[in-house]
């Protein structure tokens, strides 16, 4: 049970209005452990995690165990103001319920969050004799030594943050603040590419991720797993839709008019879509920013 939740907006007031539009399909509903499959961790093994853009300042609210039996998305950010976004919430496969292992991962301008897990890798716990073992070494391996030691989890996903790192490093585009996002999308492809390669090495089990990656600008989202969607509220409709309960006064509407966020979310219940949002191919990315029409391309 996961969910994986990302927005961009031109003010920072919109991300909890635009997800209580759909506040079923966000909120999280952790399974009865009496009717959990045999590997499921019990009541109360949920995770959650957000992190978001305030200015200049990146930060993170993660709480590794959480005993609720629902978690709604909107109620999560509803004290938040941001105007980007990446939220996510999961009942554990890999990593102990710890912060190192709650999503989403940040290294200095970049947040990232996945759903999913590689083949085998829930058996790395440090037996380099076992497929999975083999995995987590041969990711390791392929990190600089800087960023290696920087590695503080247990999990695939973190890992595979890493891996986009490297090859931003590689390109000598880490140390920049300035990244276009066809960069990004280019070490995105590049590090999922490379986990493909070398789980297919040691498994024969399709690599099946989600991932949303977020700078300040903008907000990648990769499908390669359960269904993913996106849309853009904006213009009157959209808000009189999200500032209904309130009433938009005649004075309000033309300081509202310009406003904007665009949403991206995965792995829904029975994986069905909100209403209005639009379906992302499989293997393909969604980019996402303050004013420009969603980028769609093949992964």
């Amino acid at each position: 049970m996961a969910r994986l939740v990302g927005f961009i907006a031109n003010r920072p007031d919109l991300g909890a209005r635009a997800l209580n539009l759909n506040l079923d399909a966000f909120t999280v509903r952790v399974p009865d452990p009496a009717k959990a499959p045999p590997s499921a961790e019990g009541p109360g093994s949920v995770s959650w995690g957000v992190g978001f853009y305030q200015g200049s300042e990146i930060l993170l609210k993660r709480r590794p165990f959480d005993e609720r039996t629902e978690l709604g998305f909107p109620e999560l950010v509803r004290d938040i103001r941001a105007e980007v976004l990446i939220g996510h919430v999961r009942t554990a496969t890999v990593g102990a319920l710890r912060t190192e292992n709650t999503h989403p991962f940040r290294y200095r301008q970049w947040l990232y969050a996945q759903t999913g897990t590689l083949p085998l890798f829930a058996e790395a716990s440090g037996n380099s004799a076992l497929p999975g073992g083999r995995l987590r070494a041969r990711m390791l391996e392929s990190l600089p030594q800087f960023l290696a030691r920087d590695v503080r989890g247990d999990t695939d996903a973190e890992l595979a943050f890493y891996l986009f790192l490297s090859f931003l490093h590689d390109a000598n585009k880490l140390d920049r603040v300035d990244i276009s996002a066809a960069d990004a999308r280019g070490a995105l492809r590049s590090a999922l590419s490379l986990c493909e390669r070398l789980s297919a090495e040691e498994s024969q089990e399709p690599v099946r991720l989600n991932v949303l990656l977020a700078c300040g600008e903008y907000v990648v989202g990769v499908r390669t797993s359960n269904a993913m969607g996106y849309r853009v509220l904006s213009g009157r409709q959209a808000l009189e839709r999200m500032f209904g309960d309130e009433g938009l006064s005649r004075t309000k509407v033309p300081h509202l008019i310009s406003a904007r966020i665009a949403v991206v979310a995965s792995d829904f219940d029975d994986d069905r879509l909100p209403a209005d949002y639009i379906a992302l191919e499989a293997r393909s990315t969604v980019t996402l920013t303050h004013s420009d029409p969603p980028h769609v391309e093949a992964l």
